[in-house]
C-alpha cells in the first residue's frame, strides 16, 4: 500500500538523518506518469509535496485532484516556451540552470502567488548527457535570480552520476554540499539542497540533502507511459 511505503520511505529517512546527526529533509513525492488517483491516495496518507517532471502533466493532474493543500515542484527539465506556464502552475522549480529561464519566469510570476521559488540545477559530474549548468557558472546565475523580486533563490538541485560504486556517488553530493555552503554564504534565503533518490537518498542526506526527490519506493515500478 502507498500508506506503507510512505511510512518506509519516511522511516529511511529519519534513521538516516539519525545516524549521520543531519536535518530531516523534505520528501518530494515524485508523480512522474503516475496517476491522479495516486497522488490522492498518497495525499490521504500525509504526503503534501509532490514533483513532476512535465509541465502539461502536471496542469492536468492539478486540474483533476483540484487539491491547493499540495506543493508543486517542477523537477524535469524546462524548455524556455513552458517557463510561462511553470510560473503559474509551480510552488517551485528546481531545474533553473540557465539564464533565459530567470526571465522568463519572473516576467510570467503572477505577483499574488508571491515569489516563485528556484533552485539552481547543476550538472555536478559534467555528464553530457545531463542538463544543468557548470559549477563555475552558479554565482553569475544566482545573481541573476537575486535580481528578479518575483523569483526567491532558495539552492542548489542536482542528479549526480549513476555509478554502481556508492562512494563516487557520495563524492558528488559533498561536491554539491561544498558549493552549497558557498552560495547560502552568500545568499540570504538559501537553505535548500535537493539531491538523492529512492536508491541513493540515505547517502544524500549523510552529505547534507535538505530535500530529496523519490518515486519508485512511494509509487513502485513507473508505468511506461502517462
Amino acid at each position: 500500500m502507498l500508506s506503507d511505503r510512505l511510512a518506509d520511505t519516511l522511516n529511511r529517512l529519519n534513521n538516516a538523518a539519525t545516524e549521520a546527526a543531519r536535518p530531516v529533509p523534505t520528501l518530494v513525492a515524485v508523480s512522474k506518469f503516475q496517476p491522479a488517483q495516486a497522488v490522492a491516495d498518497l495525499a490521504a496518507a500525509g504526503q503534501r509535496v509532490f514533483g513532476e517532471n512535465y509541465v502539461q502533466e502536471a496542469q492536468a493532474k492539478q486540474a483533476e485532484l483540484n487539491r491547493p493543500d499540495l506543493v508543486w515542484h517542477l523537477i524535469g527539465h524546462l524548455q524556455s516556451n513552458k517557463a510561462a506556464l511553470a510560473a503559474e502552475l509551480f510552488d517551485w522549480v528546481q531545474t533553473v540552470d540557465r539564464p533565459k529561464l530567470v526571465g522568463a519566469l519572473a516576467q510570467a510570476r503572477q505577483p499574488e502567488r508571491g515569489p516563485l521559488n528556484v533552485l539552481i540545477q547543476v550538472n555536478i559530474d559534467d555528464e553530457a548527457s545531463k542538463h544543468g549548468c557548470a559549477p563555475q557558472d552558479i554565482d553569475a546565475l544566482a545573481a541573476a535570480i537575486t535580481a528578479q523580486p518575483a523569483l526567491a533563490l532558495r539552492g542548489l538541485m542536482a542528479i549526480p552520476a549513476p555509478h554502481e560504486d556508492p562512494a563516487l556517488r557520495r563524492a558528488a553530493f559533498a561536491r554539491m554540499k561544498q558549493l552549497f555552503d558557498t552560495l547560502a554564504a552568500q545568499h540570504a534565503g538559501v537553505d535548500t539542497l535537493s539531491m538523492g533518490m529512492s536508491e541513493d537518498c540515505a547517502l544524500a542526506v549523510a552529505e547534507g540533502a535538505t530535500m530529496v526527490r523519490v518515486g519508485t519506493a512511494l509509487f513502485g515500478p513507473r508505468p511506461a507511459k502517462a
